[in-house]
């Protein structure tokens, strides 16, 4: 049997599911998307890498930048937003994937919907399509794009992006798959930022949103793409998976009956996804450690294969990470720091306690062992083993992702996590319930952001 044109399939899938009301459950977590979403961007609307998204983008108009009072053009407004969505590594993902599909999909459908006063149910229509697309094509050829040097999020956002646009706009079948062609000439990411620990990979999703935002711009005006942009032999998936070997199913098998959306991950720790389950390990032997913490003589992980290269490799650089930004993706410092402080909050990512002495002591006694059996990408898992002078030990293990689909992160955490962002970032309180007023009631009638600047 032939393997359809995958972007047509897709642009019926999407179809297909428009005439079926989205599940109560799928709803939720939209809604909880734009609360965590908007706190992110409130979190890191005074950070240096936001103001620079800022003042280098020409075009002003009349889409929000969340936080901040000047407005720029769509593509402006979801290139910042996704960007200070993304920065502190704090926002949501995918497990199986993994992709972090709501920064890059809910500023672009925001800017999206602003510039086209687009109605609510089309708005969340539009965000459940992106989301889907993007979490689905993450299984096509799971762990490939990461292995040849790519970031998912940043390839499979501008797709996600112009689907969900396209979707919230109401396209035809022709016009949607020549945005996913235009989209496909508009991925980019390569994962170099770790060598650093630069801000690259910040501006990932916000470049991701406001390619598939142009995307489709363009496929409206009569500019056409390739509709074999999925599976053709100069695709995507040769292109930034190196292989033509994919399960299409994944994408666009039993799309709409099924809404893998539902179960995407929101984080309680602002640093990489798969670090989550060592920190809470290393939390949980914090607080037995008393007067033994300066005995301990050394501290072993066991890991999964697939994210050594991003986060434990190269081991010294890693145990003493040169950036601020660059300990968000070191398992040795986070563990070492929930080890020594007992949590792993914002402040942990600070210049000055990246470089604090006490931390790079512990960090130094961090390994890791490959266990051939773990379940990534499917589950991520932590075990840490502390061994002290006295030949005791203290072990823990947890077998997935808390803020998964095994361990969710309630309504009110999430309320919780984007107050404590809004404070971070200098929003009074009656701000942060306005936006929380509207998060509820987003998708009921057209949006207007306007309250949100400044």
């Amino acid at each position: 049997m032939s393997t359809p044109i995958v972007a047509e399939a897709l642009a019926r899938a999407v179809d297909r599911a428009r005439a079926a009301a989205l599940p109560a459950a799928l709803r939720s977590t939209l809604e909880s998307l734009l609360i965590d979403i908007g706190g992110l961007c409130v979190a890191a609307r005074r950070e240096s890498y936001v103001r620079a998204a800022i003042d280098s983008w020409e075009a002003n108009g009349e889409s929000t930048v969340i936080g901040h009072g000047r407005a720029l053009d769509s593509a402006g407004a979801a290139f910042v937003n996704g960007t200070a969505a993304h920065g502190e590594d704090f926002d949501d993902t995918f497990e199986g994937g993994p992709v972090h599909s709501g920064v890059v999909i809910v500023p672009a459908l925001l800017a999206a919907a602003e510039r086209h006063r687009i109605a609510g149910r089309d708005l969340a229509f539009g965000i459940a399509v992106g989301v889907e697309v993007m979490c689905r094509a993450s299984l096509v050829a799971p762990k490939r794009i990461h292995q040849a040097g790519f970031h998912p999020t940043a390839v499979l956002g501008a797709m996600g992006a112009a689907a969900g646009v396209a979707a919230a706009l109401r396209v035809d079948a022709a016009t949607f798959a020549s945005a996913q062609g235009i989209a496909g000439s508009m991925a980019s990411g390569l994962i170099e930022y770790l060598a650093e620990g630069t801000s690259t990979k910040r501006m990932h999703p916000g470049w991701a949103a406001q390619a598939g935002l142009r995307a489709v711009e363009l496929a409206r005006a009569g500019f056409d793409g390739p509709r074999t942009v999925w599976e053709g032999a100069h695709g995507l998936l040769h292109g930034f998976a190196n292989t033509l070997e994919g399960d299409w199913d994944k994408l666009i098998g039993d799309f709409g009956d099924r809404w893998v959306a539902e179960g995407i991950a929101f984080k309680p720790y602002a640093c990489g996804t798969m670090i989550h389950p060592y920190i809470d390990c290393a939390r949980k032997i914090s607080r037995s450690l008393g007067r033994k913490l300066n005995d301990i003589v050394a501290i072993e992980c066991d890991t999964a294969e697939g994210y050594v290269h991003r986060l434990w490799e190269p081991l010294e650089a890693k145990r003493h990470p040169a950036t601020a930004y660059a300990a968000k993706f070191s398992i040795p410092y986070c563990v070492a720091y929930a080890l020594l402080r007992g949590n792993v909050g914002l402040d942990a990512f600070t210049e000055e306690n990246a470089r604090d002495a006490s931390v790079a002591a512990l960090a130094a006694r961090v390994a890791y062992r490959i266990d051939p059996a773990n379940p990534y990408p499917d589950e991520y898992t932590g075990h840490v083993r502390v061994r002290f002078a006295d030949g005791s030990r203290i072990e823990e293990r947890q077998p997935h992702l808390r803020g998964g689909r095994s361990e969710p992160l309630s309504r009110g955490d999430i309320e919780e996590k984007f107050r404590a962002n809004c404070a971070h970032g200098g929003w009074e309180a009656a701000r942060a319930d306005a936006w929380l007023a509207f998060a509820r009631h987003a998708f009921d009638a057209p949006i207007d952001l306007a309250a949100f600047r400044g």
